[in-house]
């Protein structure tokens, strides 16, 4: 389903590359999504997604590994 629509994220209309479940995409975006339970991010919100994120994923793989 990801690459198909348009970002979920308000006064975007850049295509979608990645989909995300709406809980973890609000922990960057809240107040700016739109949608239901899944959500659609563009090339550039899905960078700003990752960089938001970073020191988290990285201590989820620590956990892990």
């Amino acid at each position: 389903m990801a690459g198909k629509g348009v970002c979920s994220i308000k006064n975007c209309d850049k295509p979608a590359i990645k989909t995300l479940s709406y809980s973890d995409a609000a922990k960057v975006f809240s107040g700016r999504l739109e949608g239901g339970r899944k959500v659609k991010l563009c090339k550039d919100h899905w960078k700003e997604y990752k960089k938001k994120t970073k020191k988290e994923r990285m201590l989820e793989r620590w956990r892990w590994g």
